[in-house]
């Protein structure tokens, strides 16, 4: 055998060394190789660590189990813009019929005064309630701070329908004035917008203020 065929032979197997053994029209490209085997390892990593730690990633399902599904008007809330009249808004709808009449006449008056009434927020459904309320204890801190200004689903009057939200400030300043002419109370003293119908209140003015809902007797579960 020649030098020369021993040269090109030895040359011939250091490539094919280099690339596993595979001749040098057939090779894989390595950055390409290093992606796929990074993604398998990612993924065997992944299913491990689900498997061990079942509760670790999703601990806000222990909250609210509906939390990713996206709240709508079907929940309660309401458009920008909705006024007591607007009765397609289930947020408006399913008011308590006897404090939807209430707001309509208030209303009717408070127009001729130049004042609108639009509706912040009226009936919800409990899930959109639960949701307000983690809200509130994850910005305020815990559940007794946070019940001072979102009740929970099983004592909130929103979610019975008893209770609106008021604006702009005009609107909710006329019913501060003129609201227990209509039966219209202000309730808590740190929400001038929340109001509640008190029937008794048009014979005899509308009962003092608990200075937030935590010493509202109902609120207590």
């Amino acid at each position: 055998m020649s030098s020369a065929y021993r040269k090109a032979q030895t040359r011939r197997q250091r490539g094919a060394s280099f690339n596993g053994g595979m001749t040098p029209g057939k090779r894989v490209p390595v950055a390409g190789l290093l992606i796929v085997i990074a993604a398998i390892v990612a993924g065997l990593g992944y299913r491990t660590l689900a498997s061990s730690s079942p509760t670790a990633a999703s601990p806000l399902l222990t909250v609210w189990p509906d939390h990713r599904r996206a709240l709508g008007e079907a929940d309660g809330v309401v458009p920008k813009g909705t006024t007591v009249f607007d009765g397609e808004v289930p947020g408006v709808a399913r008011l308590d019929p006897a404090l939807l009449g209430a707001l309509r006449r208030a209303a009717t008056d408070a127009a001729d005064d130049g004042v609108e009434f639009l509706v912040d927020s009226g009936w919800r459904s409990r899930a959109y309630q639960e949701r307000l309320f983690q809200s509130a204890v994850s910005k305020y801190g815990s559940e007794e701070e946070a019940a001072r200004w979102v009740a929970a689903p099983d004592t909130s009057s929103h979610v019975s329908g008893d209770a609106v939200d008021i604006g702009p400030s005009d609107a909710a300043e006329w019913l501060s004035e003129h609201g227990a002419e209509y039966g219209l109370c202000q309730i808590y003293g740190n929400e001038p917008w929340h109001y509640e119908l008190r029937p008794e209140a048009i014979g005899h003015g509308c009962p003092p203020l608990y200075a937030d809902p935590t010493h509202d007797p109902r609120m207590r579960r």
